[in-house]
């Protein structure tokens, strides 16, 4: 009776000091960029300040081991993507269970794969890339936000349906991966448009299609792969979670802080311009996802080879 009872009672009084979104990436990407937008709202919605933490390293393993260990009370919480769903595909042993150890909270967007390229690289369109990669089996190399990352995997999937070969050098983030490929390090990053949007209207890099079904709206001139004369399409979500065990009433709590932060028009026309689009899925919703791109990602992974670590 009293266990039954602990939940709710600390729910009537969450949240009763800051919270902490750990992002197990660097600065800049993606995915620090959602935690942010999303922090923001909360904290204005909670009347406590929701802070970010980048924890990045090896392939998002660092940052979600910490969250996956934390006191399981709300106030550590996890904004991740893609490798979530890819990692037990690629690595023989986890630090943690992905499915035991954390609790889904929301779905919060899903962002189509640009591929962006170094302005100076002599290639105007996609079939004009593919054509100068197999005149250069292994010469260009591709940036990642590390290995498993949804960069890395959406190039070897790009690999496995075009017949090129690349060299994959993997960073820290997705601000690491497109400086690396602006300052010429690397030539091209598959990445969401996130990150990179800003860059492409500077002019620092040059943006050859969308892996989507349609053109995006922030990026009406660029064709999609398919419009480009490649059959590819992938994408990449942002996702909020929570330690297992953490009492359904604060899950519950969390999810409406979520739900009424992305309500907001300001907010949902920022992300929308950004090449993200919004999607607040509830808690069970949002697991029946992870447990459909966990099979789906492992199967890719099989079919492009990628060698578990």
């Amino acid at each position: 009776m009293l266990l039954g009872s602990f939940g709710p009672v600390l729910a009537e009084d969450y949240p009763a000091h800051p919270i902490q979104i750990v992002v197990p990436y660097a600065p800049s990407g993606g995915t620090d960029f959602v935690a942010r937008e999303l922090a923001n709202g909360l904290s204005a919605k909670f009347g406590q300040q929701v802070v970010v933490a980048n924890r990045p390293g090896a392939a998002t393993i660092v940052g979600t081991e910490v969250v996956a260990k934390a006191r399981p009370d709300g106030y550590t919480l996890l904004m991740t993507s893609f490798p979530l769903a890819a990692n037990p595909s690629l690595y023989a042993k986890l630090p943690y269970d992905a499915a035991r150890d954390l609790a889904p909270i929301s779905l919060i967007t899903n962002a189509p794969t640009v591929l962006v390229v170094n302005p100076k690289l002599p290639v105007a369109d996609v079939m004009a890339l593919v054509a100068y990669c197999r005149e250069r089996p292994g010469e260009l190399s591709y940036a990642s936000y590390g290995n498993g990352s949804g960069a890395h995997l959406a190039a070897a999937l790009f690999e496995s349906v075009t017949g090129i070969k690349l060299l994959h050098v993997p960073y820290e983030g997705g601000g690491p991966a497109a400086r690396a490929v602006m300052g010429g390090e690397t030539q091209l990053l598959f990445s969401s448009a996130l990150p990179v949007l800003g860059n492409i209207k500077a002019g620092q890099l040059k943006v050859l299609a969308v892996a989507a079904n349609a053109r995006m709206a922030a990026l009406p001139d660029v064709p999609t792969f398919r419009e480009a004369g490649v059959d590819y399409e992938t994408g990449t979500w942002f996702g909020l979670l929570s330690p297992a065990r953490t009492p359904s009433a604060i899950i519950d709590k969390l999810y409406e802080g979520v739900a009424a932060t992305l309500a907001s028009p300001a907010l949902r026309a920022q992300l929308s311009g950004q090449g993200a689009d919004v999607v607040g899925s509830p808690p069970a919703a949002f697991a029946e996802f992870l447990h459909r791109e966990t099979e789906r990602w492992g199967d890719v992974i099989a079919r492009t080879g990628i060698a578990k670590q």
